[in-house]
């Protein structure tokens, strides 16, 4: 987990657990080096810092879209997840963290901007709408000095 703790709005032990779970336990996440950032209601942050394995393109050392794209849907789904714990505040935070079991993706859209060249890179996501079976979410990704690389969209079956 990453060294410093989130910015959150959850408990430490419903944070610390979401955490986990989502740069650890989701083994592709870690591949990506996606660390945490901020938990809010409905939406979520997280960093990712370049290296040789994420380079797309060797001549101008580019990251590679398909980690863009891949770093989107994740963070599209952890913002998913904040706000499915959000709406069941009522329940224990081991009961919210069983929701998640069902939680996939539908439809994901990406659009290219900007080449993502630099050290380290934001990404954000925020929940449009929950639904009871479906939600929808948009999702940016930045360069370390904010500057919008790329944007996403995407759908994602919560029951």
């Amino acid at each position: 987990m990453s060294s410093t703790p989130p910015r959150t709005v959850f408990e430490a032990d419903f944070t610390t657990a979401l955490c986990q779970i989502f740069e650890e336990h989701i083994s592709f996440n870690k591949v990506l080096g996606l660390q945490v950032t901020a938990l809010e209601a409905q939406a979520a942050e997280a960093t990712v810092a370049m290296r040789p394995e994420l380079i797309g393109h060797f001549a101008h050392h580019r990251m590679h879209g398909g980690v863009i794209s891949a770093t989107l849907d994740a963070l599209g789904g952890l913002a998913v997840m904040t706000a499915i714990g959000d709406r069941h505040r009522d329940e224990l935070p081991a009961a919210r963290l069983q929701r998640f079991n069902k939680l996939g993706t539908i439809d994901l859209r990406v659009d290219y901007l900007r080449p993502a060249i630099g050290e380290r890179f934001r990404a954000r996501a925020e929940v449009l709408r929950l639904g009871s079976r479906v939600a929808s979410t948009r999702m940016e990704f930045m360069d370390a000095q904010g500057r919008l690389l790329s944007t996403g969209s995407a759908a994602y079956m919560v029951s």
